[in-house]
């Protein structure tokens, strides 16, 4: 079964956990996480660096397809993502939402909205494909 609890533990020693990204919610095709904004995470012009929105859009879809993995897959990899940044955050808590648009035997595709927690804004729409991996 895969939770919430379970994955935020498989990330505490990797990225997801070094930045800061908790998972709030695995419901089938949805995963759920949130990001305090804090210094480490920002660009040098004081605004929310992209890679740590992106960070946390892929996380959210990345355990999504593992939470969805078909029938004897082993894993998968990332092959595609896309990200269209509309806002920024200076403080609060960021939030995502991932949501499966595609769940095949050998690929995935992943939509997910990044918000601010307390406004509500958009900070970043994000889609990604995953390839499915079988073998050994």
């Amino acid at each position: 079964m895969f939770d919430s609890a379970r994955f935020n533990q498989a990330g505490a020693g990797h990225l997801p956990g070094h930045l800061g990204i908790v998972i709030t919610k695995v419901a089938g095709d949805e995963v759920h996480a949130e990001l305090p904004v804090r210094p480490e995470l920002m660009a040098p012009n004081g605004f929310m660096h992209a890679g740590s929105v992106v960070t946390l859009a892929d996380t959210c879809a990345g355990y999504g397809c593992v939470a969805n993995l078909p029938e004897g897959a082993k894993g998968f990899t990332t092959v595609e993502l896309k990200s269209n940044h509309l806002g920024t955050a200076r403080e609060g808590t960021i939030a995502c939402v991932a949501k499966a648009v595609h769940l095949g035997r050998t690929t995935q595709v992943w939509d997910a909205v990044v918000t601010h927690q307390d406004t509500g804004k958009t900070i970043a729409l994000f889609r990604c494909t995953q390839m499915v991996l079988y073998g050994h």
